[in-house]
């Protein structure tokens, strides 16, 4: 076993956005695609800087037709949503071209938008064989801007906290930079943070 790492017959290339926001939050990043969708969602929390407190989706569309994942659950499943389990969903099963559409919803009632292109899909079983060309590390490659505070508010919410956070005769600026706490800088974000934080993922 390779600490951090995951056998794998493919390495996918994303570009993850959070969408409404500008100047923009976004992450480069490699994963394998023999991971599971809910694996996805702890790497981009980990990648995006989230504090993985809340519900998730991803949707999948396919020829206008769209596909919902996530974590199962009886209550708030309505008969015109059918939520497939995220745990027993592979990427490369779901995800096999480049030219799909994936978005990952966090926060169900914030409703943090994520637009995932695929840059690229690579097949490595094609021409590696050898069993340690098949050990995938996911990696953060690059990025800018750090994701709002949790339970910001979604886009608005978080338009409101950053006008607060910025000017230091809001009324609100002291006690929202207490919220967010002391290191809280929205322009900042670190790769190699990031990929500490990813090489330790359980």
């Amino acid at each position: 076993m390779h600490l951090g790492s995951y056998q794998s017959e493919s390495r996918y290339y994303l570009h993850v956005q959070l969408t409404g926001i500008e100047p923009p939050i976004w992450r480069k990043m490699v994963v394998p695609g023999a991971i599971s969708l809910h694996t996805l969602h702890k790497m981009l929390q980990v990648v995006m800087g989230w504090e993985n407190t809340h519900l998730y989706l991803f949707r999948l569309t396919i020829n206008e037709k769209t596909i919902v994942y996530g974590l199962p659950d009886p209550d708030w499943e309505s008969a015109d949503m059918h939520i497939r389990d995220s745990r027993r969903t592979k990427l490369d099963a779901t995800v096999w071209a480049d030219w799909l559409k994936l978005t990952y919803e966090y926060d169900l009632g914030d409703s943090w938008m994520h637009q995932i292109t695929i840059e690229r899909i690579e097949h490595l079983a094609d021409d590696a064989m050898n069993e340690d060309a098949l050990w995938v590390t996911p990696r953060c490659l690059a990025g800018s801007r750090a994701c709002p505070p949790e339970d910001a508010g979604g886009i608005g919410g978080y338009a409101l906290f950053l006008e607060a956070w910025q000017n230091p005769r809001h009324p609100e600026h002291e006690r929202l930079r207490q919220w967010a706490g002391a290191s809280y800088d929205p322009e900042l974000f670190s790769v190699q943070q990031a990929n500490s934080a990813l090489a330790i993922l359980d």
